[in-house]
């Protein structure tokens, strides 16, 4: 039987795919810098995981002629998803960034608490704030790692694509940073988070149990702040680099060690001018 690829975006547009095994998989190129040039298209992708995709899902994959994928998901990730599928000729970067809501014990929760003991956990603003103390956590403690990335994209990673678990967290931040390093928008930057929230791209979220009141609709909005893409995670993770560094180009410099000439070549590889 012969397969049907997903139909690959023509340059200039916003690529939607049908992959059936990947979600929130997109071409960040088109978004504007504040010098009036445009992200290229075709350089920079993000997804959630590739542990599920198809074969089509991955011969699509592979036409985009990637040089690398970042993943970002943990050994526990790893351990509940599976590997990502194997793309030939694409190196695989494992580069695991702290959990968006870190520690096993609530995972376990999560997945397999009933209602009272996820009200325990999540009710009362409790996971948003949660999300919001794990975004400022990966913004001071994974210099070191984003660094990496960055000047992996200016040397030779490009195209790259980059995913965590949702595509949202994890990867959301790491694309951010990477916009933020070559002059992007930020309203640009937050509308392009916030699409991770589009129905059919959302994380599919499972419990432990199958029951109805698994999956009740009081549970799944305990649950929502864990799964959902908001505009406090992101300007919190902004708002960590003010109050750490003093602001972007210190963060920049002196958080990540990035040089002019590596922003320089960093911008050439990913930015065009408009």
């Amino acid at each position: 039987m012969t397969q049907q690829l997903p139909q690959a975006p023509s340059a200039g547009q916003d690529p939607e795919p049908a992959l059936a095994g990947v979600r929130n998989f997109r071409d960040v190129g088109g978004l504007p810098t504040t010098d009036g040039g445009r992200v290229r298209h075709g350089r920079l992708y993000r997804s959630g995981h590739l542990a599920h995709a198809t074969a089509s899902d991955a011969a699509f994959l592979s036409s985009l002629g990637l040089h690398t994928v970042f993943d970002f998901r943990n050994a526990a990730d790893q351990r509940l998803e599976g590997p990502d599928v194997e793309l030939p000729g694409v190196r695989n970067l494992n580069l695991p960034l702290s959990d968006p809501a870190d520690g096993a014990e609530f995972w376990r929760m999560v997945r397999d608490g009933n209602l009272d003991q996820l009200k325990s956990i999540l009710d009362g603003g409790k996971g948003a704030d949660r999300m919001i103390a794990a975004y400022r956590a990966i913004i001071t403690q994974r210099t070191a790692e984003h660094s990496r990335v960055l000047h992996a994209l200016a040397e030779d990673s490009v195209p790259a694509l980059m995913h965590c678990a949702a595509g949202k967290d994890r990867a959301g931040l790491s694309v951010a940073v990477t916009l933020l390093a070559v002059g992007v928008e930020r309203d640009a930057i937050e509308a392009d988070y916030l699409k991770s929230n589009d129905p059919h791209r959302r994380y599919k979220v499972t419990r432990g149990s199958d029951s109805p009141d698994a999956m009740s609709a009081e549970v799944m909005e305990l649950l929502s702040p864990l799964f959902d893409a908001r505009p406090a995670y992101l300007a919190a993770a902004f708002e960590t680099i003010e109050e750490t560094w003093g602001g972007t180009e210190q963060y920049l410099s002196e958080g990540l060690g990035l040089s002019p000439a590596t922003r320089e070549t960093l911008r050439a590889r990913l930015v065009e001018n408009a």
